[in-house]
């Protein structure tokens, strides 16, 4: 995964959730009825980002952006009442069939392939969308950075690392997807965030060592989604 489409990925989904967020903000002060509006077109989502993963990626690994397309394509015609109530019925459950038998298919290929084990940055910058990624850090100098994953998942592994100046920061997002986390016992953990609707959950027991204590600060955001960290 290249660092410009790391780049770009943030860009387009962090301008989507600032409009999403300011209308409604808007709907909130009266100024507009965005509530009813986002109940009824939120389908739209789902194909944009079935769009969006199919012009990223070149028109390769297209399925899981072709899945998205056709759940987004499915819903709005329910949504606007074309696609009839008794073939609903029958058609949203073999779409969860579908879908969960790609996710299993495809799980361990994509995180084999995504997988970077022994990295030796000393900065962190990872982004997933529709895929898996496993990291296992072993800078003696990490300074901190960000990891987002978008309808994915990512593995980090901090158990070989040491921090620059004995503390670093990282910043975790998790927008329907989640992100696992291990740090050493004897490193301190800090957690700030709160999840909407989704989850933060902090399995890390401290133990202080022999050696002066290295201190991670994690800045947690959960959105339909979840975050864990352990040892």
């Amino acid at each position: 995964m290249t660092a410009s489409r790391n780049a770009s990925g943030r860009i387009f989904w962090g301008l989507i959730l600032i409009i999403i967020g300011i209308l409604f903000l808007l709907d909130r002060m009266g100024q507009i009825d965005f509530g009813s509006f986002f109940s009824r077109y939120w389908p739209l989502l789902l194909i944009l980002a079935g769009l969006w993963h199919l012009l990223a990626n070149n028109l390769r690994n297209a399925a899981g952006g072709v899945i998205l397309i056709i759940i987004g394509s499915v819903f709005m015609l329910a949504k606007l009442e074309i696609l009839g109530r008794s073939a609903w019925h029958y058609v949203w459950p073999l779409l969860l069939i579908i879908l969960g038998v790609w996710i299993l298919s495809g799980l361990t290929a994509g995180r084999s392939s995504e997988s970077h084990p022994g990295a030796k940055e000393n900065e962190l910058d990872a982004f997933v969308m529709l895929s898996g990624l496993k990291r296992r850090i072993e800078s003696q100098n990490f300074q901190g950075g960000k990891a987002t994953s978008i309808l994915g998942g990512i593995e980090l592994d901090f158990t070989r690392a040491r921090l620059a100046e004995g503390r670093a920061a990282v910043e975790l997002t998790a927008i329907l997807g989640g992100i696992e986390v291990r740090v050493p016992q004897t490193w301190r953990v800090e957690v700030e965030g709160q999840p909407l609707l989704g989850g933060i959950e902090d399995k890390h027991t401290f133990a202080p060592g022999t050696e002066t204590a290295q201190t991670l600060h994690l800045k947690a955001s959960a959105i339909l989604g979840g975050i864990e960290i352990k040892e």
